[in-house]
């Protein structure tokens, strides 16, 4: 997450980072020294010193909203105030207001708002909601909760979905723990009340782990709610994401066109499986260039042999049916009649006799048999001999030994350097093409 959050997130150098919750695993759990772990490490995977770019003097910006895993819900508050005491001193308060631009983005502590009225928390996060409300000629407004606001079982949330959709599901502590100790989104009392209130022209959450988009209707006109999906792999979500947001720094009200004012864009994170593919993929491609022959694989020699193979045997094939053809026709039929007056073709043995080197082919009587002389036999073989002549002028030995070495290991570093330039391009060919694709969902 580190190396993702530098290189992606720090890349576009925004004016404004905001985290809408869930920073710590069991945070209202934790004592105060696991909690102090906990923060060392978000802070470590979050920072921005190694950022990629350091065009900018200053760090960037940054606003947090609380999670569930941060503070709990409501039921628990109670019971130990100094969770969302701890939490308060080191990421500030739940419930703010923060301007960019000309755009008002109001965060709200979520977990507190279905909670009991006479709840501390509960009321303090109602009052702050009440007096945005109050302002005469807002801003358009952003609304930042870290539960998603209500909607209905098994509603579609869009195409960038991967995981199964989650419906509603609210528990109740039991004694001594009363209140709401989990739920996966504000009651539909509640998000009716809040989109009155503040009259969003967008919503932004989190809490589902994946992305959600939907429309809610509301007294100012449908608003667009973005579930934004988890930053880490390992919460269940094959493509972690992080919302780009364009700000307009225009001029406008709610009761103007809000056209163009923010503009959002999913932005996502590679596959982490498609990673260890890659990764894999490397491996095999690097291990395959280490192990090639020194001198490579002469392909067009070994298919330059293969064709040569084919040829000689398909030659053979068709001198062997010429020779048949020939021997037969060196024998003559003779008709012959049994006791039964049944005729019969006997053919006649020939014999190539050569009498006072003359090649007379003479009859060898009724049969098959052929009588060959050991004459042309000889006469084969010593034709087969062959003489093999070395010239001593010539000699290897005369070549001075030092130059032999010389010239062995000029040419062997050529050959290697040009066998290391070669597997470069094919490792660069090969790999970064298939890195481009399997790192990035929406690389088209």
């Amino acid at each position: 997450m580190r190396r993702s959050f530098r290189t992606s997130v720090l890349s576009f150098e925004p004016d404004e980072i905001i985290f809408l919750g869930d920073y710590f695993d069991g945070g209202p759990y934790l004592s105060d020294k696991e909690w102090k772990e906990s923060l060392d490490r978000f802070q470590h995977v979050f920072d921005q010193s190694q950022r990629a770019s350091k065009s900018r003097l200053t760090d960037i910006p940054v606003h947090y909203l609380s999670g569930n895993h941060d503070i709990g819900y409501s039921g628990f508050h109670s019971h130990r105030p100094q969770v969302v005491e701890r939490y308060n001193k080191v990421f500030g308060e739940s419930n703010y207001r923060l301007k960019i631009g000309n755009v008002d983005f109001i965060a709200v502590n979520a977990q507190t708002l279905d909670g009991a009225v006479e709840g501390k928390l509960t009321s303090a996060s109602w009052d702050f909601i009440q007096n945005v409300s109050a302002e005469t000629n807002p801003l358009p407004r952003v609304l930042l909760t870290h539960i998603p606001l209500y909607r209905a079982d098994n509603i579609p949330c869009g195409a960038h979905r991967s995981s199964p959709i989650i419906n509603q599901r609210i528990s109740i502590g039991g004694p001594g723990f009363e209140g709401i100790m989990y739920q996966n989104y504000l009651s539909e009392q509640t998000s009716r009340r809040i989109l009155e209130l503040i009259k969003p022209i967008l919503v932004l959450s989190g809490h589902d782990h994946d992305q959600c988009t939907l429309s809610h209707s509301a007294p100012n006109g449908a608003v667009i709610e973005h579930t934004v999906g988890t930053f880490s792999w390992q919460q269940g979500n094959l493509y972690p994401s992080f919302m780009l947001l364009s700000v307009s720094a225009l001029s406008s009200s709610p009761t103007t066109n809000q056209e163009g004012v923010v503009t959002s864009h999913l932005c996502f994170l590679p596959m982490q499986t498609h990673i260890y593919l890659y990764a894999s993929l490397f491996v095999i491609t690097l291990v395959l260039l280490l192990s090639w022959p020194t001198n490579g694989v002469d392909v067009l020699y070994h298919f330059r042999n293969l064709i040569e193979f084919a040829v000689t045997v398909v030659g053979t094939k068709s001198k062997s049916g010429m020779k048949e053809k020939d021997e037969d026709a060196n024998y003559e039929y003779e008709m012959v009649w049994d006791a039964e007056g049944a005729m019969h073709l006997i053919r006649k043995g020939y014999s190539k006799v050569s009498s006072g080197g003359s090649g007379e082919v003479r009859p060898t009587g009724r049969g098959t048999a052929v009588v060959r002389p050991a004459a042309k036999k000889q006469t084969i073989e010593e034709s087969d001999t062959s003489c093999l002549v070395i010239d001593s002028d010539t000699s290897f030995e005369q070549i001075p030994r030092a130059q032999r070495m010389v010239k062995g290991k000029t040419r062997y570093i050529v050959r290697r350097l040009i066998r290391t330039l070669g597997h470069i391009t094919v490792l660069a060919a090969f790999n970064v093409p298939l890195y481009i694709m399997l790192l990035f969902k929406d690389w088209t």
